[in-house]
């Protein structure tokens, strides 16, 4: 087993170096048809690479995995693909509320836009190292102690009743959170508000070390992933115990996030409905994961939910906010 996850450790770290190093060498605005194709590439890619999953199962490549209660998991390789494909669904459109607040990072501090993809390679690469240790660290708690899937199952249903609060009140926490990042960055180093144009992370002045706000703004991003984590973390988790497909399926959904954040900024103001969706699939996982010993949903099934939830959420969307049409008066 450790052959296959030293081989997706090095897999990622080539397609980092690659969407750094080479392809996004030089700092620049991507327009909305160049971050739509490269989100269309990577979701592309992660999907395609539930192919490397069935072949893995299919054909016993692992060895031995222990799964729920230290047994072996029985995955035929179609029920792993499936698998993965499902809790790659799902934190992708778990992810969309993090770019919503990572959008407001960068708004927040300003950072001109061609130094925003700089500051997103970085946040999502320690994104990865952190959920790493979440993902085993759930399955570990999930394996030992049954009782806190109930724990992780409310916590779920809370947080998506908690999606459907008034916008205005979420706009409102985000200021104010990221103002206490920044004041506890600059307790440790001074802070240069005229440092985003150079797209360092820090600068020097008058021999004084000082942190420029990309710095500030990936300290605030890589804070709003880890809160983030523990509602996707414990929603995946109702997927699979199996730490290998729920790895893969959070990293390469994670890997499309930086081009899709350039999507979602440039469309924020039309993915209005998109809140409903994540609370649905948020109250849909935690119910699943509440019941999983009275009643067992196929995972075709949940992943068409997920799916379809997400779906719905952009259609209606794009059908309300289309040009033309007059949006209704909030509360209405």
């Amino acid at each position: 087993m450790t052959w296959l996850w030293v081989s997706f450790v090095a897999l990622v770290l080539v397609l980092l170096a690659l969407d750094l190093g080479v392809l996004n060498r030089r700092a620049h605005v991507p327009a909305l048809k160049e971050a739509l194709s490269w989100t269309a590439g990577w979701i592309s890619l992660g999907v395609a690479f539930s192919g490397v999953v069935y072949w893995i199962y299919e054909y016993k490549l692992y060895g031995t995995i222990s799964g729920d209660k230290g047994g072996t998991i029985p995955y035929s390789g179609v029920t792993a693909a499936l698998t993965y494909l499902t809790g790659f669904v799902l934190e992708e459109s778990l992810s969309i509320d993090n770019l919503f607040v990572m959008v407001l990072i960068m708004r927040q501090f300003k950072i001109p836009r061609q130094f925003q993809h700089r500051v997103l390679f970085w946040g999502i690469l320690g994104a990865i190292v952190m959920r790493m240790s979440m993902i085993f660290g759930g399955v570990w708690l999930i394996t030992r102690f049954t009782w806190i899937t109930y724990v992780f199952g409310v916590y779920l249903i809370w947080q998506g009743l908690a999606q459907l609060k008034h916008e205005d009140e979420q706009s409102e926490e985000e200021p104010a959170r990221v103002s206490i990042i920044e004041r506890s960055v600059s307790k440790l180093v001074p802070v240069l508000q005229q440092g985003a144009s150079t797209g360092h992370f820090f600068t020097k002045m008058d021999g004084r070390t000082y942190a420029t706000p990309l710095f500030v703004a990936l300290i605030s991003i890589e804070i709003a992933d880890v809160v983030f984590a523990v509602d996707s973390v414990p929603a995946v988790l109702t997927v699979s115990t199996d730490p290998f497909i729920v790895f893969t399926s959070n990293v390469f959904a994670i890997l499309g996030l930086r081009s899709m954040f350039f999507v979602i900024a440039d469309m924020m103001d039309r993915f209005t409905h998109l809140k409903y969706s994540l609370a649905v699939i948020l109250v849909f996982v935690g119910a699943k994961m509440m019941l999983h010993e009275v009643f067992h949903l196929p995972i075709a099934a949940s992943l068409l939910v997920i799916l379809g939830a997400v779906v719905l959420g952009i259609v209606s969307s794009m059908r309300a906010t289309r040009p033309g049409k007059t949006r209704p008066a909030e509360g209405q």
